[in-house]
């Protein structure tokens, strides 16, 4: 996909962030209300809070840990007819609900409700 996608990141129902995929990777950013809020935590240890933007040519590997694996990716990949290797259109299909403290919403869902 050439056009950039974005999702919103959420740490303990809060909105932490924005995740974007962009023609030479990837971009996140804190959001500059969760970065004030003084009961804010990193997303993670690698994503210290800071107000600077972080990039990575790759999903950045602690978004990838999010993704399913195995049999569970090969079921939800047939399932939603996503290629294993469109791993940001993988993690908005999969990341809304998951076992930790964070959560990925496509951005276009807070637009519309």
């Amino acid at each position: 996909m050439d056009q950039p996608q974005s999702a919103i990141v959420f740490c303990k129902g809060k909105q932490a962030g924005l995740l974007a995929k962009k023609a030479g990777g990837y971009e996140f950013s804190y959001a500059a209300a969760y970065l004030s809020d003084p009961d804010a935590v990193p997303i993670s240890l690698a994503i210290p809070l800071r107000p600077e933007r972080y990039e990575s040519r790759a999903l950045f590997p602690f978004f990838d840990g999010l993704l399913p694996e195995g049999w569970l990716l090969d079921l939800t990949c047939a399932a939603a007819k996503i290629d294993k290797d469109d791993k940001f259109r993988l993690l908005l299909q999969t990341g809304q609900d998951p076992v930790g403290a964070v959560s990925v919403r496509p951005l276009e869902d807070e637009r519309h409700g």
